[in-house]
């Protein structure tokens, strides 16, 4: 079953992740460098994953319109599909927030130091719009981790140290 790949396009750097092959969950898979043709990486990423739709988040202002950084993934999107060869699919996600999830979710992880946070804060963001997405085509009923969950008191018993 092909797989989804998820672009978080930053200025400086890119994060992917990818979807496992039931489409069920979200994984970090590679942050590139937004200077050197990320395009081409990307594509031979899809070919070698065998994914099947690739997912962009679109960068809307809160109000929902759209700005600069829209209109630079419009045009990265352009770009992916020629380096695609329009093989694959491309679908725009609203990304809002996303890297805002990321930052606070390596903050309770503990990672603070600058070096470490950069990273994998792209990865972790393309993962938060990937899950969402995922979470999305499943309906309410589908969510991977579902609201009750952060209620429940969790243990460490049998585990092995």
């Amino acid at each position: 079953m092909p797989r989804i790949l998820a672009i978080d396009h930053g200025t400086v750097r890119i994060g992917l992740a990818l979807s496992d092959e039931l489409e069920l969950t979200a994984r970090p898979l590679k942050t590139l460098d937004a200077s050197a043709e990320p395009e081409r990486e990307i594509a031979r990423i899809a070919r070698d994953k065998r994914v099947g739709r690739i997912i962009l988040g679109m960068p809307f202002h809160l109000d929902g319109r759209r700005g600069e950084a829209a209109e630079r993934v419009e045009k990265f999107a352009e770009s992916l599909g020629r380096s695609l060869r329009h093989e694959i699919p491309l679908e725009f996600v609203d990304e809002r927030l996303s890297s805002v999830e990321a930052e606070a979710a390596l903050s309770r992880a503990g990672i603070t130091g600058k070096k470490q946070r950069d990273e994998v804060v792209d990865q972790l963001a393309a993962v938060v719009i990937l899950q969402e997405y995922l979470n999305s085509q499943r309906g309410p009923e589908g969510f991977l981790l579902p609201e009750e969950c952060q209620n429940l008191e969790w243990t460490h018993e049998g585990r092995r140290h």
